[in-house]
């Protein structure tokens, strides 16, 4: 099932998006609520009912009428959290490599993971940017879960239980202000925290299974066979597929539900895939050719992130009509 949270005439809705076509899930039964975060909180009794209708559509038992004018927002536009990872090795090493320092051995002794500005997330669509954030402006291609049930403690043998749905995740960076204040050994923050990416819909674990593959050695957790891929401008930048993850989501989760709640609406990336953002498309470029043409994203550039099973999410880069510059502030 493909669950959207889309608006009509500023009201936001919640619906499954089948064959094409985004039908209210609360027309269809008024015991769904008719927004994202309230369903998540009625947990397997509502992901049930939505389910069932679903498949009714898909059967033409239940034919409802399909919405016509909408804008389809983030899946989960107002996360309860959001949290980033860091599970595929082969970008930290290539980053590493490329700054000409050893791969850190902590990578393969434990999962990690930041807070970014929950408040800053969005779907398909023009993401607005400031002056600063043209200083090396940049995509990173990951995946994503949503948390559809309350937890702490929990182990990474049941944590998968705890995963509502995937949808693919685009962390934007604005990498000159995520290095500055990285320099003080904090951060990232202010590289990050003006918009993280995410669509164009929430897959449930169920319509992933046919890929379903089996996690790395020594790793626990669901892993899943699917091909990433991310286009500028129509020109393919980056290829690299889930299946490549060292730490599974099982692991991250049980990571972050340690000493603490984890709550339905709870969205946590997979970090960036190998090859999945510029920063390390760059480095290797230089690495190989000191003459290599760095690339950065620019105002009007589209952005396109297709993962198989999860769909195709599409941004379009603009900026703010200002000179304001905190850079610029520096003293």
């Amino acid at each position: 099932m493909k669950l959207v949270s889309y608006k009509t005439e500023d009201r936001e809705h919640l619906g499954v998006f089948v064959n094409g076509h985004i039908y209210n899930l609360n027309s269809c039964n008024k015991l769904i609520p008719d927004d994202m975060n309230a369903f998540l909180q009625g947990g397997d009794a509502l992901m049930e009912r939505a389910k069932q209708i679903n498949q009714d559509i898909i059967s033409g038992a239940l034919q409802p009428k399909e919405e016509i004018f909408y804008e389809i927002l983030a899946p989960v536009p107002h996360p309860t959290s959001c949290r980033d990872g860091y599970a595929f090795r082969q970008h930290v090493a290539a980053a590493r490599r490329n700054r000409k320092v050893d791969m850190i051995a902590e990578f393969d002794q434990y999962p990690i993971f930041y807070f970014t500005n929950h408040n800053a997330i969005q779907g398909p669509g023009e993401i607005e940017c400031m002056p600063d954030h043209f200083q090396k402006l940049d995509f990173e291609l990951e995946v994503a879960v949503v948390i559809g049930k309350k937890g702490r403690n929990v182990k990474a043998a049941e944590a998968d239980d705890y995963i509502a749905g995937y949808m693919i995740m685009n962390d934007m960076s604005a990498r000159t202000l995520q290095m500055e204040e990285m320099l003080l050994n904090l951060g990232p923050a202010k590289g990050k925290d003006f918009s993280t990416v995410i669509g164009p819909w929430l897959v449930t674990p169920d319509e992933l299974e046919p890929y379903k593959v089996a996690a790395k050695p020594n790793h626990v957790g669901n892993a899943y066979n699917l091909k990433m891929t991310c286009n500028v401008n129509g020109v393919t930048l980056s290829e690299g597929n889930m299946a490549d993850m060292d730490w599974t989501f099982a692991e991250i989760i049980e990571r972050c539900a340690y000493g603490v709640d984890i709550l339905p609406g709870d969205v946590i990336g997979s970090g960036t895939v190998g090859t999945g953002c510029l920063l390390e498309l760059n480095g290797t470029g230089l690495l190989n050719d000191p003459n290599y043409k760095v690339q950065w994203l620019q105002a009007g550039d589209t952005v396109e992130m297709e993962i198989t099973g999860l769909g195709s999410l599409t941004n379009i880069i603009t900026k703010t009509d200002t000179d304001f510059s905190i850079l610029a502030l520096k003293k």
